[in-house]
Formats: structure tokens, sequence, C-alpha cells
């Protein structure tokens, strides 16, 4: 109870996201949001979250498990202009904003002229089905 308080308030903790591709990374942050989902057919259980650090940067994590296997994965996401940079622990990339979306867009199925709500409904029916 004391974790979602601290939450709700804003308040930063050195967090540590262990990365099983790269060096683990290290900041002082909070939870933004979190989503997992269970694949049936796999076994595969996997958490998705989302932080936001003391320094205004994003921070994204997956772990995915089946039985004694586990896969964890974190990238750190700064915003400098029109550029993201995206370091995994390992490589640091630094690609345009617009064509990061347009990705992104793209591997969600969405045409590259889709409004925002247009993607974030779509996005959001995609992980509701999931879920289900």
């Amino acid at each position: 109870m004391e974790e979602k308080r601290a939450q709700d308030s804003g308040a930063f903790e050195e967090i540590t996201l262990v990365n099983d591709a790269g060096a683990s990374l290290v900041f002082r942050g909070r939870v933004q949001a979190e989503n997992s989902f269970y694949d049936g057919d796999s076994g595969t259980l996997t958490v998705q979250r989302l932080y936001v650090t003391s320094d205004g940067h994003q921070a994204y994590s997956v772990v995915s498990g089946a039985g004694a296997s586990k896969e964890r994965r974190a990238y750190i996401i700064k915003r400098e202009g029109q550029l993201c940079r995206i370091n995994n622990g390992l490589f640091d990339v630094t690609i345009n904003a617009a064509d990061l979306l347009t990705a992104v867009k793209g591997l969600c199925g969405l045409q590259d002229d889709a409004g925002q709500a247009e993607f974030l409904g779509e996005a959001l029916s995609k992980d509701i089905a999931a879920n289900e």
C-alpha cells in the first residue's frame, strides 16, 4: 500500500532494470504504466513497465517467462528535439522521432497517416483482445 502512495505522489526512487541484452539500467524514477498478459499456447507470461525518470526521460522494461526460463529487456528513451536516443545497456541508437513513430505504426498494422486517436485506439483494442 505504501508503494502505491509513493507512485501517486510522484516520488522517485532508485530503480535497477536487469537486462539480458546488455548492462543493467540504473536511474531514479517511478512506474508510469504497467501491463501484463499471458499466452496460453506457449505458457508465457509477459510483463511490460513504462517508467518516467527524474530527468524527464522514459524507461521501458519487458520481462517474459515460461517455466524456468526468463528473458529480460530494458531500454532508456531520451527525446532530444526531433531525435530519440534509445539505449539498451549495450547499444545507443539515435533515430528521428517521426521515423520511429512511422515504424511503430507499421508494426501495429496502421497506415502512416493514422492520427493519434486511431493509433491509440487500435493499440488499446489489440491489448484488450490479447488479455481476454
